[in-house]
This record gives C-alpha cells, sequence and structure tokens, in this order.
C-alpha cells in the first residue's frame, strides 16, 4: 500500500459502513484521500455521522430524492468529486421465478441498477469538476455467470456491467474513467442474504469449495483492486471489468 497512492482526493462510498463498502473506504482512507460514506443504515440528521474513516450521511440510493439531498450536501462543502464508489447493493436468495415477486424483482433491480445511474446522474457536475475523476461500480461474476434461482440478481448485475461499460464510453470525453469489479463469493454480512439466512460461517467452507484457488473472496480483496482502478495507476483503463473471483470465472 502507498499512503498518498490518492493523496488530494475526495471519494464517495456508497454501502460503505459494512462489508466490500468498509473495506473500500478504509482502504481509500488509507492511501490518503478525503473518503465520504453514504449508507441507508446511517441515520437521518442534518450533520453528517462519524463513520471512523470520514463524515457519513444516510441516503438510499434507489431513490433519486435521497440522491439528490446528498449531492447538494456534499456539494455545499466540497468543491470536487474525484471518485466515486458504487458499492451499495441488495442480495437474492435462491427463489424460483413462479414465485419471485414483483416487488422483490423491483427492489433488487433499484438498488443494483438504477442507483448506478442515479449517483452518476447527480454527482457528474462535481466529477467533472475534479478533471481526472473516475467511478467504480462492484458489480458481480453471477453478472456473467448466472446462478438458477438468481434471476433478478444476476440480471441486476449484467445491467449493471453493460451501464459501467456505457458510461466508459460517454465519459471518456470528460476525462472521466468507468470501471467495474465483478467480486465472486465475499465474506460480508450479505452473504448470508444469499442463503436463506444461515449465518456467514457456516457457508464459507461451501463457497470456497466452488472456488479454485480454494479460498473464499474476503472484502480486502476486492478493496484492493478498486484501489488500483481509482489511482492513476490506472489512468488508461476505462470499461474494465476486473473478476475477484478466485478463478471462479474461468
Amino acid at each position: 500500500m502507498t499512503p498518498s497512492l490518492l493523496a488530494g482526493k475526495t471519494a464517495l462510498v456508497t454501502g460503505g459502513v459494512s462489508g466490500i463498502g468498509q473495506a473500500i473506504g478504509s482502504l481509500f482512507a488509507a492511501s490518503g484521500a478525503k473518503v465520504i460514506i453514504a449508507d441507508l443504515s446511517l441515520p437521518e440528521r442534518e450533520a453528517p455521522a462519524d463513520c471512523g474513516v470520514g463524515p457519513g450521511w444516510r441516503c438510499d440510493v434507489s431513490d433519486e430524492a435521497s440522491v439528490a439531498v446528498l449531492a447538494e450536501r456534499i456539494a455545499r462543502v466540497e468543491k470536487k468529486l474525484d471518485l466515486l464508489v458504487n458499492c451499495a447493493g441488495v442480495p437474492q436468495s435462491a427463489t424460483p421465478i413462479d414465485t419471485m415477486t414483483v416487488d422483490g424483482w423491483d427492489r433488487i433491480m433499484n438498488v443494483n441498477v438504477r442507483s448506478l445511474f442515479l449517483t452518476t446522474k447527480h454527482f457528474l457536475p462535481l466529477l467533472k469538476t475534479g478533471g481526472n475523476a473516475a467511478i467504480v461500480n462492484i458489480c458481480s461474476v453471477v453478472g456473467v455467470r448466472p446462478k438458477a434461482g438468481l434471476a433478478a440478481y444476476s440480471a441486476s448485475k449484467a445491467a449493471a456491467i453493460a451501464t459501467t461499460q456505457s458510461l466508459a464510453l460517454e465519459l471518456a470525453k470528460d476525462g472521466i474513467r468507468v470501471n467495474g469489479i465483478n467480486p465472486g463469493a465475499t465474506e460480508t454480512p450479505m452473504l448470508s442474504g444469499f442463503t436463506h439466512g444461515q449465518q456467514v460461517h457456516e457457508v464459507v467452507g461451501s463457497f470456497a469449495n466452488q472456488i479454485p484457488m480454494g479460498e473464499i473472496i474476503r472484502p480486502n480483496d476486492v478493496a484492493g483492486a478498486a484501489l488500483y482502478l481509482a489511482s492513476d495507476l490506472a489512468r488508461l483503463v476505462t470499461g474494465a471489468v476486473i473478476n475477484v473471483d478466485g478463478g471462479r470465472c474461468v
């Protein structure tokens, strides 16, 4: 780790209170960035909460009004935004398509895909001001290798990948790079959401057995890839989607 790799940069991490988002925020802060957290679990308040690595605001990234308020709040105190990491997401436990509800489908699509549209739209003015900004979207291996029973989640992550690559082309003229990361099964609190409520420690072994390298992915593994894509080491990398999956998609 290079403590100055992100020196002078301001980063917004959605879903940054736990799991992959928390790991990314911590690593970015340790690498010199000023980190702002957005998360639905934070309390609604006029002043930002202390999230350890930086200020944090409550935000429902699937709701345009909520994202617009967050953008206004940040624009009051920040002249630019250099890095946007879209990490907020919701899982799907294996559900037969004929028992999937419309509300359930819409919630997954709204949080996992609509959010990318909303955050990019409302933070684009601040990102353009940065002059050399980067967006990192956390997608998923099931976006390229779907699994039975995960139709909504797989569709949302495939859409996230396509959105990432389309935005990479659209925003290149503004000097904004847009890349994605496809994590495999990752040891986070969200993992239990794929397993009908089983505890994470109960399912780690079964997921690890499906990974060629024999280890479940950990949040810091994904954070390392995000740090690379966010930094100037990747200054000509855009439209890329990196698999962090221990070889699962090979």
